[in-house]
Formats: C-alpha cells, sequence, structure tokens
C-alpha cells in the first residue's frame, strides 16, 4: 500500500487542481481507489504497474459477488479507468487494464418530474418580504435556467451583469457554459436584488444570502425549497434537482431538441440527456391511453 500511496496522491492533485472536481468527488474517488488497493495488498497483486485486464475483472468479480450494486460497480471501475488513463498520460503505463471491463446493467430510474401545473403552482409564493422575494428567485432560477443545486449557491452577482439576458455558469470539472434566464426569472431575481442589502454583508459577493448575511449554502437552499414546498401543499418530497429534471422534460416535449437540452443542462455525455427522452415518452403514453379510443378503459355502467 505505501509504494502505491504516491500514485493515487498524484491523480487526486490532479484531481483537484487540474480538474477543479468537486470536494466531495474528490473523496469519492480517494474511496473507490482505496476500496481497490486493499484488495490488491490481501491478494499479493501490482495494483498500477504490469496490470492485466483480467485482474480488473477479477476485482470487479469480487466486489460484485460481495454485494456491490451495479450502479457502485460501475462508480468504482470509472475511478479506475480515471487513475489509468492518468498513469498512461504520465508514461508509466502501457495500456489502461479497466478500459472495455463493464459492470452489470443497472435498470436506470426515472428522474421524478412536476408538471408545468404544478411548477407554476409552486412558483407562487405569496408574500414581499426580503426572504420571500429571495426564496422565489432561486426556485424561479433553477426552473428557468436549469441550474444544479452546486451552481445555484456558487453564483455570484458579477455573473448577472451580462447584457445579453444570458448567466455565466462554472459546472463540473470547471466546465463553464451560458444558459438564458426567463422573463419571470429574472423579473423576480431584480426583485430581490432591490432588497438584498437589507440582508448581505457589505464585503459578500454571493446572489443569494443568509439571514446573517452570509452565502446560502446548499443544505439551507435545499431547506428552503423544501419549506416553500410543503407551505404550497405540494403533493410529494420537492428538492432542487426536480426543478432541474422539469426544466429539461418540459423543454424536450416543447422542442425536442436533446443537444440543445445537453448543452443547457451541462451534460458531458448525450446518454446521460436521453432520460429525459424517455420520461417524454411516458407522458406521450399516458395521453395516448387516456385518449385514443382502443386504449381507453370502458366506464363502468
Amino acid at each position: 500500500m505505501s509504494e502505491a500511496s504516491p500514485v493515487l496522491q498524484q491523480f487526486l492533485d490532479y484531481l483537484r487542481f487540474e480538474r477543479r472536481l468537486s470536494p466531495r468527488t474528490v473523496e469519492a474517488y480517494q474511496r473507490d481507489l482505496l476500496e481497490y488497493l486493499q484488495f490488491c495488498e490481501q491478494h499479493e497483486l501490482p495494483p498500477w504497474q504490469g496490470v492485466p485486464q483480467q485482474q480488473i475483472r477479477r476485482y470487479a468479480a469480487a466486489r460484485h459477488r460481495d454485494g456491490l450494486s451495479g450502479k457502485s460497480l460501475q462508480r468504482h471501475l470509472s475511478s479506475l479507468r480515471g487513475l489509468f488513463n492518468f498513469e498512461l498520460r504520465e508514461g508509466r503505463i502501457a495500456h489502461n487494464p479497466a478500459e472495455g471491463v463493464r459492470a452489470p446493467k443497472v435498470k436506470r430510474k426515472l428522474p421524478h418530474t412536476l408538471d408545468v401545473d404544478q411548477v407554476g403552482h409552486l412558483l407562487e409564493i405569496p408574500g414581499d418580504t426580503p426572504l420571500e422575494r429571495r426564496d422565489r428567485a432561486i426556485m424561479e432560477l433553477f426552473y428557468s435556467s436549469g441550474l444544479r443545486l452546486s451552481e445555484l449557491a456558487a453564483l455570484d452577482i458579477q455573473a448577472l451583469r451580462n447584457t445579453d439576458g444570458l448567466l455565466d455558469i462554472v459546472g463540473k470539472g470547471g466546465k463553464a457554459r451560458r444558459v438564458p434566464v426567463g422573463r419571470l426569472a429574472r423579473e423576480a431575481v431584480d426583485a430581490w436584488l432591490q432588497v438584498r442589502g437589507e440582508l448581505a454583508s457589505r464585503e459578500e459577493s454571493a446572489l443569494f444570502v443568509s439571514q446573517r448575511g452570509t452565502r446560502l449554502s446548499p443544505r439551507s437552499i435545499e431547506a428552503r425549497i423544501q419549506k416553500r414546498a410543503r407551505e404550497r401543499g405540494m403533493p410529494r418530497n420537492v428538492h432542487p434537482h426536480m426543478l432541474r429534471h422539469s426544466f429539461a422534460s418540459h423543454l424536450l416535449e416543447s422542442s425536442a431538441d436533446l443537444r440543445a437540452v445537453q448543452e443547457l443542462l451541462g451534460h458531458a455525455d448525450i446518454s446521460t440527456t436521453q432520460i429525459y427522452t424517455h420520461l417524454d415518452f411516458q407522458h406521450l403514453a399516458q395521453v395516448y391511453d387516456q385518449a385514443h379510443p382502443r386504449a381507453r378503459k370502458k366506464k363502468s355502467p
């Protein structure tokens, strides 16, 4: 383990400083790779140098027998592929032994979304206090621009100063993108900015601040949305990602432009975006079942 640790540390530093991944993501990589190193130590196997693909398959099979889910195993293998690609780039190995090793297929769960009427009801927050204006602006911005929770929490006032109505976002891995801000969201944000000074500390650059005047944390944003959803009598637990899912689903229903939705969401791989086509088909199937004369259930006499 001691000989392997410098390689692992270099890879983690690369993730932190070159790829600029979040601390939580780097910790997940570290956990996965430490488990792999433990497996190599137990079986007296070399962890990085001269590793055959069969060793990675053996590791994956052992973890699967231990009860690791297909989704978790996919993540473990992705971590290994990332590290071996790093070693390949550094010229320390000749091939990536984790390339081509796949975990068992996992049935993908469809994300929960709100329909258009539910979103409209949720966003009609009554009241005009600074906190009510702030919470309304937060939810309008989530739904208008399809932001991740971490992206919205990290927003500074400076991000809104574009005259073209677009918002500059830094997403996963430090990847920048520009997203539009809808009219109602812009109005809600402008209304919040009129009273932001009543809460914000003088030197605070965050767009959304707490009652203490400092940047609102992701956990606090999540809690505020859940609170507002309960007050509005929403039928299910509403969270920020549900508003992002709803943004994507409603946009795809109207435009059917998968590539555009991929760009707006900041997905690196279009396969991640394609899950929303399943949601769209599910919606169409429901409409068919309710409307088609050969699909409708007969009314009971």
